[in-house]
């Protein structure tokens, strides 16, 4: 049965409009991105079976380009559609962080850091520069590795310190392996640069880990 002939209040659109984006389910909300299922299958039926395919929306998200045109009901305009929304997001968390207090917006800083860093395949350290009033200056990645380690070289971050002149930093970087867990490195590396940084009166005030769709706080775990 086509969606159109479904009860207008089960209707995804509709449902949406009179009762909000979050009272719907990830196949619902995944049909609308869809607009339309294929031969036997609406796009709810369609978004079922992506959803079982990947395990997840969050997993959809982050699928590589070659993977994500396989899928039946996807391909490259679908891709072209998801790129620019995860865009207009990252640009959405950014400004919203731009104007406020970074600090004061703990849960926006970890979800703009997870949409930046949660779709590699392979480890990447990054830093989020910050003035006296912990306001974003830039984010930037800092070091590419390979799927297990990125090598982290304190003098190439001071460096960047004081291109930007600031005055706080939050460091990032993912787990490609889906776990955030701080290991016994990170920890031992988020020691390193606080000492080194402290010497420049420049305050560490967090070490963000990104794994599948969460994140774990070096601060909130009191490694800082």
């Amino acid at each position: 049965m086509a969606i159109s002939d479904w009860p207008v209040d089960e209707r995804p659109r509709e449902k949406l409009l009179q009762h909000g984006a979050a009272n719907l389910s990830d196949a619902e909300l995944l049909a609308i991105f869809l607009r339309s299922g294929v031969a036997g299958k609406s796009a709810v039926d369609l978004a079922r079976d992506l959803l079982q395919e990947y395990g997840s929306i969050a997993n959809i998200l982050v699928a590589d380009r070659q993977r994500f045109c396989r899928s039946k009901g996807l391909g490259k305009s679908k891709y072209t559609q998801l790129q620019a929304v995860l865009e207009m997001m990252r640009r959405y968390l950014k400004g919203s962080l731009q104007q406020k207090d970074a600090l004061l917006n703990a849960g926006q800083t970890k979800r703009f850091i997870m949409t930046k860093l949660q779709h590699y395949q392979h480890e990447v350290f990054a830093c989020l520069f910050l003035d006296n009033k912990h306001r974003i200056i830039k984010f930037e990645e800092l070091f590419h590795g390979t799927i297990n380690q990125a090598s982290v070289h304190p003098r190439e971050v001071v460096k960047r310190v004081f291109v930007h002149n600031a005055a706080a930093v939050i460091f990032a970087h993912n787990h490609p392996s889906g776990i955030a867990e701080p290991s016994v490195s990170d920890a031992y590396i988020t020691k390193q640069l606080a000492q080194a940084l402290a010497l420049l009166d420049v305050r560490v005030l967090d070490h963000i880990i990104v794994g599948d769709g969460y994140v774990t706080s070096l601060s909130d775990r009191g490694l800082i």
